[in-house]
């Protein structure tokens, strides 16, 4: 009995080895992989190493609000550089699927890859917060699994994103210089999609910078970076309110713009994205008294969180958060064929190339593609 014993609780120890040999990532020190492309966060940022394995892959995505032109783009990103020929040779299978803005569905969602077999998950995440569950089911079955855009709080995961704090920042230092002498008067803030950290950490950089400034009235609305619905609720803050002095949109400026023309509203400072209408709009109007910078947050992001997916999957130390720059231009900056594009529809989503990292995907390429699941 003993010696069945011992045989039996060996056996079960070597189960529980079996089993958690492959818990998620080690953590290691930096340097990490192709520091141009996949540069830390800071100086304070963690490594993470996974068991490399063999390829291909299977690779999904998993979005959840798709009702914007910026998602959309994403996923036709998504689709469009998965076929560039070095990447699909990397890809067994790719999936796409979008749930919405309800956390238990993008949970579920990712849940289900995971016991699929799926290596990477890369996803924007409805909530920063409730994943808890999901990256320990990744991590015991050793699936690398990439937040970018709206990130998680936790440093548990591999996450690729634009510093959205500074993005605020900068929002609040380029109008406050354009306000000049002026340190007073009435301000719109057109906020993005409520519940996420792109949304709340754009928010609170533009009030660190702003609001210690000045004496200002900030009027919030809600446009869930969209162009209809930007253009809606500016309409009606300016039916309440008339007159602003400066204008931040998240996303969702063209629209935004639009409302201003329609009202006849006075040209004031905006500080808006990188959709390809506003930047139409800063080039057409700005002889007019149209003053604007455009900051992008590119939906190419999502081709950079599949490539840090992929070279997590090769075993290579990797940051946990990865930075990538913020690319800007101001109306006095405006460029056809080079920031902006006459000829393309207003919203696209003008910045899409990522030199360090050998992206470039094509505006044609990207709007060949549709924001259906692949199922």
């Amino acid at each position: 009995m003993l010696k069945a014993g011992f045989f039996l609780t060996t056996a079960l120890a070597m189960g529980v080895a079996a089993t958690t040999a492959f818990a998620g990532p080690e953590k290691v020190s930096g340097p990490g992989h192709d520091p141009e492309c996949f540069a830390p966060w800071n100086d304070e940022i963690g490594y993470f190493q996974w068991e490399a394995r063999e390829g291909p892959h299977k690779i999904a995505v998993v979005n959840g609000f798709v009702g914007n032109t910026w998602r959309i783009q994403m996923i036709q990103t998504a689709k469009a550089f998965v076929e560039q020929p070095e990447i699909a040779s990397q890809i067994e299978d790719f999936k796409v699927v979008s749930t919405g803005t309800d956390v238990a569905a993008q949970l579920g969602a990712i849940e289900d890859f995971i016991n699929q077999g799926y290596d990477g998950i890369v996803t924007i995440a409805v909530s920063p917060e409730g994943f808890d569950r999901v990256i320990r089911l990744a991590d015991r079955n050793d699936v690398v699994l990439v937040p970018f855009d709206n990130v998680l709080d936790t440093d548990k995961v591999m996450q690729v994103n634009e510093d959205q704090l500074e993005m605020g920042r900068m929002y609040g230092r380029w109008l406050l210089e354009q306000l000049g002498d002026k340190r007073s008067g009435k301000v719109l803030e057109v906020r993005g999609l409520q519940g996420n950290s792109v949304d709340r950490d754009r928010h609170l950089g533009f009030r660190e910078v702003f609001e210690p400034a000045g004496d200002w009235e900030i009027v919030e609305v809600v446009g869930n970076w969209d162009d209809g619905t930007a253009q809606k609720v500016t309409a009606d803050a300016i039916a309440v309110h008339n007159n602003f002095d400066a204008i931040v949109v998240q996303g969702g400026t063209t629209g935004t713009v639009r409302a201003m023309l329609d009202a006849g509203h006075p040209m004031v400072p905006i500080a808006g994205e990188s959709e390809n209408g506003f930047r139409k709009q800063l080039a057409e109007y700005g002889d007019d008294g149209l003053k604007g910078i455009s900051i992008g947050q590119s939906p190419g992001m999502v081709a950079i969180a599949i490539k840090a997916a992929l070279a997590a999957l090769d075993g290579n130390v990797m940051p946990q958060l990865i930075s990538l720059p913020i690319p800007h231009a101001d109306y006095t900056e405006m460029e056809a064929g080079k920031n902006y594009w006459p000829d393309l529809t207003d919203n696209f989503f003008t910045v899409n190339e990522f030199p360090p990292c050998g992206v470039n995907i094509t505006a044609p390429e990207i709007m060949a593609k549709d924001a259906e699941d692949v199922k």
